[in-house]
């Protein structure tokens, strides 16, 4: 009896100390899609317009170098197509794809799509991981991209197919590479910065072509275009995706795609903030619905809450 006594609480201590743990990675990977959610800003403010393979371009490929020298660490074995692989969903097909979407749409519709990434997710699980499909994440998903819809979409929002296509496109693109990212792992004795670096310097790679056939090199580029540039791959590139891959390594993967709700709600906050675009009162109830989806999301079902108060006591 006293070693059943004395193993209860020591079992609700690790509890209690794996959710604290889950709760400082989940706060941690969520800086990821928040330093996304200045992209726009930075682009529409900072960068020469109508260069979008381009801008992909210095997001990744200087990054990628910058990252390989510094964890000195090259692939080896099938890792050399895993990191094409990988780069070209999360970077090189998906960052082409998200300027389409925006140049085709406006913004709002564009950013309702990338929020339906997490249902996208979900899906993917099922198939890719052979996860349980949950139909609470699915709800909160769904609940998410309302609340993102509320917040970005105005009366003039239009729809366009090619545009619409491709935002779907992207955030299929993303979805499928957040998923084989968790089940490819990473190998032993790599850290995310070598596994961020080899993905972005594979999707730099891809990119040179058609960034100097479709867009070349923009002229005029001052030094708030160098500025903007160096963010967008140092911060938004490179630093985000070593979070976003270490938080994805560490935590289930369809709570953590919902987290991407907050790279819209950060646009829409920085809109506010700096260029002084008025929230109304509909669009603050958008960002309490998908900040409350985005938080509920990372609670297991109560189905399963029960079913593990019920084995500890």
């Amino acid at each position: 009896m006293t070693t059943m006594q004395s193993a209860q609480p020591a079992g609700r201590g690790r509890t209690f100390s794996d959710a604290r743990r889950n709760a400082g990675w989940i706060a941690l990977t969520a800086l990821a899609p928040a330093v996304w959610g200045t992209t726009y800003i930075v682009t529409t403010h900072g960068l020469p317009a109508g260069h979008p393979v381009f801008a992909a371009l210095t997001r990744t490929l200087p990054a990628g170098g910058f990252a390989l020298l510094a964890a000195r660490q090259l692939p080896r074995g099938t890792w050399w197509w895993k990191s094409l692989i990988l780069g070209a969903l999360n970077m090189a097909c998906f960052f082409p794809l998200l300027f389409v979407a925006a140049q085709r749409l406006p913004g709002g519709v564009a950013a309702t799509l990338g929020a339906a990434q997490p249902i996208i997710v979900a899906g993917l699980a099922v198939v890719v991981l052979s996860e349980h499909p949950s139909v609470w994440r699915l709800i909160w998903g769904g609940i998410g991209v309302v609340g993102v819809a509320l917040v970005v979409l105005g009366p003039q929002a239009g729809l366009d197919a090619l545009g619409v296509a491709a935002g779907l496109g992207g955030a299929v693109s993303m979805g499928l590479g957040v998923v084989l990212t968790k089940r490819w792992g990473r190998p032993d004795g790599v850290s995310a910065l070598s596994l961020a670096g080899w993905q972005l310097t594979g999707a730099g790679l891809l990119l040179i072509v058609p960034a100097l056939v479709i867009d070349g090199v923009p002229a005029g580029i001052d030094a708030t275009a160098v500025a903007g540039y160096s963010w967008l791959g140092l911060v938004g590139g490179l630093a985000a995706y070593v979070v976003w891959f270490e938080g994805i390594r560490r935590l289930p993967v369809t709570p953590t795609a919902l987290l991407g709700l907050l790279s819209p709600l950060t646009a829409a906050l920085l809109g506010h903030l700096v260029i002084g675009e008025v929230l109304t009162s509909i669009q603050l109830l958008g960002f309490a619905l998908a900040l409350t989806a985005m938080t509920a999301g990372q609670l297991a079902p109560p189905s399963s809450r029960s079913s593990s108060r019920k084995d500890h006591s």
